[in-house]
């Protein structure tokens, strides 16, 4: 049963283009099943989430990682009473907007564009959604409910300032109400993108060498956890003894999110979603001690991880393909293919060609934009 404070499908303020809803689905639903069947859902499976997607079979990638975001904001959702299917639906379409070669192509691209009014990732997925999908005869984008268009552009709290121009944009034809908190359904997918990463980060770090379990053990809540497993299970291999750490990192997160958004929404009683959008805070987040242990952790992430030698190595080589490909292209768009060649071509401006061209680079996967880039430049970069 949900809470007076979760969105209520049969109250979704509707989508942009009217539509008769299913007779089987709830509209958030239908949103979920719209999104997993989209191009840019299927795309996320070679886009890099640290490392490049074809360095290797186990480490995560934006699938993966989307898929596990899911998975918790579903579990956080329902102990909390709020819509589960509306939680799925942001946390599986919110990194739509990255590039390839995850954070370091969107630095690139956002260098490129910034004469242009910039990149935006998340502001991108909004424009994917709304406009780049093009698989339904009555409108552009999915077409999906107020809702779920809300959490995906401010799933991390108000959007105020200078918007990214797809934001502004969209938002100028639809408003999103950018200077309120989401509901409580995008702020699960926001803290479960947190855990996600938190902990597969680790997991991908220590599957790659680039530090040891033992290091790992010397960080706060990850240390407690190898012990715990020691105590549990003495002699274990190396494997499974951090299978089973990692496992109970990921609980103490979700846990304490938990226990810290059910007293926060004890405190406040918000008695609709409205009300919990108008609190002016956030109420699903960490417990301050335990975020302070995560900004350890991630700290210790950084210099071990992010800027390990082969990571920043392959980040100095897949920026220079990025911006060679963005050169390219806005110097001669019959290089892109011809329904968005003809695009470019025919764009009023410059800025108007560079963001058609960045929407094109966006929208590439890791792999596709390293063959382009050999196809294009005959291997050299």
């Amino acid at each position: 049963m949900t809470a007076p404070y979760a969105c209520d499908p049969a109250e979704s303020r509707g989508r942009r283009v009217a539509e008769q809803e299913s007779a089987f689905r709830s509209p958030f639903q239908r949103d979920r099943d719209r999104i997993i069947h989209a191009g840019a859902f299927r795309r996320l499976k070679h886009k890099t989430q640290v490392f490049v997607e074809h360095e290797g079979d186990y480490f995560r990638t934006r699938l993966t990682h989307s898929i596990e975001v899911a998975q918790v904001a579903r579990t956080i959702a329902r102990a909390l009473g709020l819509n589960e299917d509306l939680t799925e639906a942001v946390a599986l379409a919110h990194d739509f907007g990255h590039t390839p070669f995850g954070h370091t192509g969107e630095d690139a691209l956002n260098a490129l564009m910034a004469p242009y009014g910039g990149f935006d990732h998340n502001a991108q997925a909004l424009k994917i959604v709304t406009s780049l999908e093009r698989s339904y005869a009555g409108f552009d984008g999915l077409n999906l409910t107020w809702e779920t268009l809300e959490g995906l552009a401010k799933h991390n709290g108000p959007v105020t300032g200078d918007l990214p121009f797809a934001l502004s944009d969209y938002n100028a034809r639809h408003d999103l109400e950018l200077g309120t908190h989401a509901s409580g359904e995008a702020q699960v997918a926001a803290v479960s993108d947190d855990i996600a990463y938190n902990n597969h980060d680790l997991a991908d770090g220590l599957r790659a060498g680039l530090f040891s379990d033992a290091e790992a053990a010397e960080l706060p809540i990850v240390g407690a956890a190898y012990d715990e497993v020691d105590a549990l299970h003495p002699g274990l291999d190396v494997k499974r003894r951090r299978a089973e750490a990692l496992r109970r990192v990921f609980g103490v997160m979700v846990a304490d999110v938990i226990a810290e958004a059910r007293g926060r929404l004890a405190a406040a009683r918000p008695a609709s979603v409205g009300e919990l959008r108008g609190l002016g805070h956030p109420v699903v987040r960490f417990s301050a001690p335990l975020f302070a242990d995560l900004k350890e952790i991630r700290a210790f992430l950084f210099r071990h991880m992010y800027r390990a030698p082969a990571v920043v190595e392959m980040r100095v080589r897949v920026t220079k393909v990025v911006e060679a490909l963005f050169a390219l292209f806005m110097a001669d768009p019959a290089l892109l293919p011809e329904e968005w060649g003809d695009d470019v071509q025919a764009a009023r401006d410059a800025t108007a060609r560079a963001r058609l061209v960045a929407d094109y680079i966006a929208g590439m996967t890791d792999r596709y934009a390293l063959q382009e880039h050999a196809r294009l430049t005959g291997g050299a970069g």
